[in-house]
């Protein structure tokens, strides 16, 4: 198995220096969204003293002819800190932002969804919506070759590594404790974390989420993640179906809910948010991957627990549809319901802004009416 070479340089020699005194001033990393709609960038500067809340933190810009968000004449993009995390890799008083990217007419660049999801959020607030979703990715080694996966050949077939334990079970899973720790010092909103079907495949859990904190901590637990793997040396990959044939793919099947469905009665709610979702399907199947649908087709096969792309299906307990019930939510008569559509890679603002439209704002069509 392939590791980068930068995992391997001495990191006793490092924590020399992370013990250092830094005085009053601070690190801030400023991350956010590249070009593809699917990358995250970052860059850290110092401040004078500790942000105690996203006013003490100034705007900034970058070179967006570098990251697929501007021609090399007109480049400066504006970073606009949305939300702020605790940094877990260099510790308090050390801060982490997730930024809106803006052009240079302050207008939002092409791959920044989350203005767009905060204006439905916004009108959707008395119905206090509540999100979960479901991050399943691959891990790889630096080759892309699955880590822990023979070089010449497969592991052996699906059915042991669910949840699995031991060393011919599971792959990887000190990247996932530290990435939970991780996680949780930062304060992003983490559930809950499990091995997956496919050997090298993983899942977290972010929410329960209101509003707008779905896709902000989604989106930082992604950087974290990421971060990790780099000091692991490896590489997490958020492709839907990084490997062909009988494997399953990665989803990140979001489970949704309103104060009107988790109340008594709240089934009923339930079930008429799955039949406004039934007339959207190709709207949402366009939003649930950064690429229309192309990504998810690979994977929204009818197989390994999927329903087809080209159809929208319902029922309780039941994997392998478009919409699950879940049985409890069955029995107790309210809850919330799960859409296992969206793809590993898809942007969390997309997904919860089309759910928003659909299920509260009841807009209908192939167009949001924003």
């Amino acid at each position: 198995m392939s590791v980068s070479e930068s995992s391997l340089l001495n990191k006793g020699v490092r924590d020399q220096y992370m013990k250092l005194p830094q005085g009053v001033r601070v690190q801030v990393t400023y991350v956010w969204i590249d070009g593809t709609g699917e990358g995250l960038r970052c860059k850290t500067r110092t401040l004078d003293s500790e942000p105690k809340c996203l006013e003490d933190i100034p705007e900034w810009n970058f070179d967006g002819s570098s990251t697929y968000q501007a021609e090399g004449s007109n480049s400066d993009m504006y970073l606009i800190p949305v939300c702020m995390f605790r940094d877990p890799f260099i510790l308090d008083p050390n801060k982490l932002v997730l930024c809106e990217v803006l052009k240079y007419n302050r207008k939002p660049a092409e791959t920044n969804l989350r203005m767009k999801c905060k204006q439905a959020m916004d009108l959707a607030a008395d119905s206090h919506p509540w999100f979960g979703m479901e991050q399943e990715y691959t891990l790889l080694d630096i080759n892309k070759h699955p880590y822990g996966w023979p070089q010449n050949g497969f592991p052996g077939p699906q059915g042991p590594y669910y949840c699995g334990v031991g060393a011919d079970k599971v792959y990887g899973r000190d990247v996932v404790e530290s990435h939970y720790k991780a996680c949780m010092y930062a304060g992003v909103k983490i559930a809950g974390s499990n091995a997956e079907v496919m050997p090298s495949q993983w899942e977290f859990q972010v929410g329960p989420s209101e509003g707008m904190d779905m896709g902000d901590h989604l989106w930082m637990a992604r950087f974290l993640l990421h971060r990790v793997c780099e000091d692991f040396g490896v590489v997490a990959t958020l492709d839907p179906k990084p490997i062909t044939g009988n494997w399953n793919g990665a989803g990140c099947h979001t489970n949704f809910s309103t104060e009107a469905m988790r109340n008594k009665g709240g089934l009923q709610h339930i079930e008429e948010a799955i039949k406004r979702l039934s007339k959207r399907h190709a709207f949402h199947i366009k939003a649930y991957d950064p690429k229309g649908g192309a990504d998810n087709s690979r994977r929204l096969t009818g197989f390994h627990e999927t329903s087809s792309i080209h159809d929208f299906s319902a029922g309780v307990a039941n994997r392998g549809a478009s919409i699950r019930i879940p049985r409890q939510v069955g029995q107790d008569g309210c809850g919330y319901f799960e859409d296992r559509r969206p793809s590993a890679n898809c942007d969390p603002y997309a997904v919860t802004e089309a759910i928003i439209r659909t299920c509260v704002l009841n807009e209908t069509g192939d167009q949001d009416a924003a």
